[in-house]
């Protein structure tokens, strides 16, 4: 009665069904051939197609190790539940790689709405629909996945930064490459980044930050954990010459700013009156021996000393921006 109830409700496949029961008079003879030459045809064919997938991919990974090809093959096979046939391509067939994964993502995101009856079938509906973002744009759980996938995409940038952050190895550039796209790193009060960094003749500015109002403001950026920011004196902590030259380079990109300010609103569209400079530099990682509260006090009183530059380490700003998407803040 269980095997019945299954195969009315598409669980038990017809052929199982009649080889398990033979029920009419002519199913008592030998067992059928066709269905059993295209299960052996089946197996044969499938036992072709892993070989190939391994031996392309140890092609591509000649160190990969037994467990690695069998991650591979198993991670191939769960993507193939979200087969698809395009229409444009007749008779052939294609796996999206990386699908099933971010499907159970999805999935676990939408077993957190009350809303969603099957989060399974709906992760599965929308991940293999062609026009899966417009899908989920339209729907409101769909927005919330979304913004999950933004959560989920900024929080592992910010790995990577903590990274470099954290690595005395680290070269400006490749602090400059991590940081690129990510001017939400720096507070909800900017929407985006300026194409143009070189807005004055002989100056290029590393990061150019639009504010919400159209006003500008830069980042320079210095080394990480490579470099040390404070020094004792007479007791207290100060900030270290590397802090003193960033400054001055930060200055005279405001200098450079001020004066070109017409030119750059006709040219450029962006407000520089009001330019201002954050200086990136420095990581507590680089100084042990100095309190990390002590390190960001030093700085913050003598950036209160300073107009329109602010000094932070790569570690201040990168806590802030986590406690921040820890609140869920996805502009």
């Amino acid at each position: 009665m269980q095997d019945a109830l299954y195969y009315t409700e598409g669980r038990l496949l017809r052929p199982d069904y009649e080889e398990k029961y033979r029920l009419h008079y002519t199913d008592h003879g030998p067992r059928d051939k066709m269905g059993l030459d295209f299960i052996a045809g089946t197996v044969a064919t499938a036992n072709e197609f892993w070989c190939h997938e391994a031996e392309k991919y140890l092609s591509e990974h000649p160190d990969a190790v037994v467990a690695e090809v069998l991650e591979h093959v198993r991670k191939l096979g769960q993507d193939a539940r979200f087969m698809h046939a395009p229409v444009e391509d007749p008779a052939r067939y294609h796996i999206p790689r990386g699908i099933a994964e971010r499907a159970l993502w999805t999935e676990r995101v939408l077993r957190n709405r009350v809303e969603v009856t099957d989060p399974a079938e709906s992760a599965r509906r929308i991940m293999s629909s062609p026009e899966a973002l417009s899908v989920l744009a339209a729907d409101e759980d769909g927005r919330t996945v979304l913004r999950a996938a933004e959560l989920q995409r900024r929080a592992a940038q910010l790995r990577q930064l903590r990274r470099l952050a954290e690595d005395a190895n680290a070269s400006e550039h490749a602090l400059h490459r991590a940081l690129k796209g990510m001017y939400w790193v720096f507070g909800g009060r900017f929407i985006g980044e300026a194409q143009q960094r070189r807005l004055v003749p002989g100056d290029e500015v590393d990061i150019p930050l639009i504010r919400g109002d159209g006003s500008l403001q830069i980042v320079e950026l210095k080394q990480a954990a490579a470099v040390k920011v404070v020094k004792g004196h007479r007791g207290s902590w100060v900030p270290r010459r590397e802090v003193h030259d960033a400054v001055g380079q930060a200055i005279n990109y405001l200098v450079g700013l001020d004066e070109n300010r017409e030119r750059i609103c006709a040219e450029f569209g962006i407000d520089t009156r009001r330019a201002s400079a954050l200086v990136l530099i420095g990581h507590p990682l680089s100084q042990p021996e100095v309190d990390e509260n002590e390190l960001n006090d030093a700085l913050r009183i003598h950036t209160s000393h300073l107009n329109r530059i602010e000094i932070l380490t790569y570690k201040e700003l990168i806590d802030s921006a986590e406690r921040a998407l820890a609140a869920g803040d996805v502009m």
